[in-house]
């Protein structure tokens, strides 16, 4: 019961603090208590990558368990599809900011290996069909790598023995 709370909890705050640093930046300037009136580009900057990962981290947060019994479905990493998505927003916003220097284009290789990645674990991750006869991944052997020769005549060998 309480780790249900708490999740929700701790989702809500994570959204609100994202959605703050989100709409109102200027927020960080009040709650610094200096006499600038405006942000700097970096602390703009840095303000929408927080925003963009808070976010992520808020979705990501596990949603309490259902009373119902659980459909099978291969296990995965609860954080890997808001991450993904949020790395590549991210990679995609910092690509746009000219501001920054090369701190943008750190930001931007970072985020875009992490949103590639995640990216390709979702896509080709429990991969669990594989070639009963020549052991090879059948999600992979059409799609870009098909090699039908190869296939073949591996299987020819094996019918063979």
């Amino acid at each position: 019961m309480f780790s249900s709370a708490w999740s929700a909890l701790a989702a809500a705050a994570f959204a609100v603090l994202a959605a703050l640093l989100a709409a109102a930046p200027r927020l960080l300037l009040f709650l610094a208590d200096t006499d600038t009136h405006q942000l700097t580009p970096l602390e703009a900057f840095l303000a929408t990558q927080l925003a963009i990962f808070l976010a992520a981290v808020a979705l990501g947060i596990p949603a309490p368990e259902s009373p119902l019994p659980p459909q099978p479905a291969p296990p995965t990493q609860p954080l890997l599809l808001p991450l993904s998505l949020a790395g590549l927003v991210s990679a995609f916003s910092a690509y746009n900011t000219p501001d920054v220097g090369a701190l943008a284009s750190l930001f931007f290789a970072v985020s875009l290996v992490i949103g590639v990645w995640g990216s390709w674990e979702i896509v080709f991750a429990n991969s669990a069909s594989f070639s009963k006869t020549t052991g090879a991944d059948k999600h992979t052997s059409a799609f870009i790598f098909g090699n039908k020769a190869a296939a073949s005549s591996q299987k020819k060998q094996l019918k063979k023995q």
